[in-house]
């Protein structure tokens, strides 16, 4: 039996790097609007419909209720920084009950479905996310009255679903459901003040060994509900999927009238439970 020699191992292994080395090279040089397609696609597709049915949604330049921001490129795909912001104001006659957050071309498009009352004052939302793939990350807010607003912003990211966690995961194991809060500046009666929560959980995709070079993949294991009330009035509520990264950290406003408290809840698919409250004072 004959075996290659050794320039023609190398010429094989050269020639099959050269070979994926282009594939990627040819991926990278398709049309700017190619990927943007493909999302939107995908959301016209299936998405939509999964979610909105038949109903009307104004977006583009006839909306301008509220805008999307996120980075075009993302630093680290499994915290994708964006944030919500609103232009009108909470009211008892007109405001955002509900803001739906999707990233189309995760394997878990749904982030979250965040409901509102005018108790917030703003219907404002920062949080960290994972983006598995270039996607068009996009909020829906849904009014009051009826009516539907959509808004969306392109980012360039790879892996996240599916990258193996940091090591300070079993920080978070143990320390699951463990709250820091915060208001952020001084507290002002009477008006909107941004609240910032963070909470200790591993938020598990179930893609993903625990390990760089485990054949061993956990099943999904994340926080899948958040409610905020202060004073016994309910401020926001979400249904949360694992493409929230690691250690959910949200803000959000609400308006205190007077000194108070306020109590955070969660819960994640195994069912446990955890809550933290929050003293608020007028600075």
């Amino acid at each position: 039996m004959k075996y290659p020699t050794t320039n023609k191992v190398f010429f094989v292994l050269i020639s099959a790097v050269l070979v994926q080395f282009s594939s990627m090279a040819l991926a990278d040089v398709q049309p700017a609007d190619h990927r943007h397609k493909i999302s939107d696609k995908k959301w016209e597709d299936n998405l939509r419909n999964q979610n909105f049915q038949d109903r009307a949604i104004i977006e583009g330049v006839e909306q301008d209720i509220f805008e999307l921001k996120a980075p075009y490129t993302a630093e680290d795909a499994t915290v994708v920084p964006i944030s919500v912001h609103t232009k009108i104001p909470q009211t008892a006659e007109r405001y955002i009950k509900k803001m739906s957050i999707f990233v189309d071309m995760n394997p878990m498009p749904v982030v979250g479905f965040f409901e509102f009352t005018p108790d917030s004052g703003k219907a404002d939302l920062a949080m960290r996310i994972r983006v598995d793939t270039f996607s068009y990350v996009r909020a829906v807010a849904e009014l009051n009255t009826g009516e539907l607003y959509m808004t969306k912003t392109f980012v360039r990211a790879k892996g996240a679903c599916s990258a193996p966690p940091p090591a300070s995961m079993e920080d978070s194991r143990k320390l699951l459901g463990k709250m820091k809060m915060k208001v952020v500046g001084d507290v002002k009666m009477g008006e909107p003040n941004l609240m910032q929560v963070k909470v200790r959980h591993p938020n598990i995709t179930g893609m993903a060994p625990l390990k760089i070079g485990s054949r061993v993949i956990p099943p999904a294991f994340f926080m899948d509900s958040f409610e905020v009330d202060y004073n016994g009035k309910l401020i926001v509520k979400a249904f949360l999927t694992f493409s929230i990264s690691m250690d959910p950290a949200l803000r959000f406003y609400f308006v205190p009238e007077k000194d108070g408290v306020m109590t955070v809840k969660g819960t994640d698919t195994k069912k446990n439970k955890f809550s933290s409250t929050h003293e608020v004072k007028a600075g």
